[in-house]
C-alpha cells in the first residue's frame, strides 16, 4: 500500500459548457476544507460563502489555484455551487461544505 501514498485520483466534471479535472481530497485537505467551513459559518461577512467556495474548488480542480479572485468573480455561482457539490460527493463528503454545515 506504501506504494500508493501520494497518488492523485481524479475526475472529469462538466462545468459552464465544458470540462474541468477535479482531484480527489486527501485526508489533509479534507481537514484543510472542514476547517474553513468552521470559519465561514462563524463569519458574519457577506463573502463568506463565496470565499468557501472559492476555497474548496481552488484545492481540488487542476489549475484553478492560478484563478485570481477577480477572475473566480466572474463565474456564475450556480455552476460555481453545482462544482462544489461534485467536488465533496466526489471526495466522500456528499455536499458538506458547500452548504456550510
Amino acid at each position: 500500500m506504501k506504494h500508493l501514498v501520494g497518488k492523485k485520483i481524479t475526475k472529469k466534471f462538466s462545468f459552464m459548457g465544458d470540462e474541468v479535472e477535479v482531484r480527489q481530497l486527501s485526508v489533509a485537505e479534507v481537514l484543510r476544507v472542514q476547517e474553513i467551513v468552521k470559519k465561514t459559518s462563524k463569519s458574519k461577512a457577506e463573502d463568506a460563502q463565496t470565499e468557501l467556495l472559492r476555497s474548496v474548488i481552488k484545492i481540488a480542480v487542476v489549475g484553478a489555484e492560478e484563478l485570481t479572485n477577480e477572475e473566480f468573480s466572474t463565474f456564475p455561482i450556480a455552476a460555481l455551487n453545482e462544482l462544489s457539490e461534485n467536488i465533496m460527493e466526489f471526495s466522500g463528503l456528499s455536499g458538506g461544505a458547500s452548504e456550510g454545515n
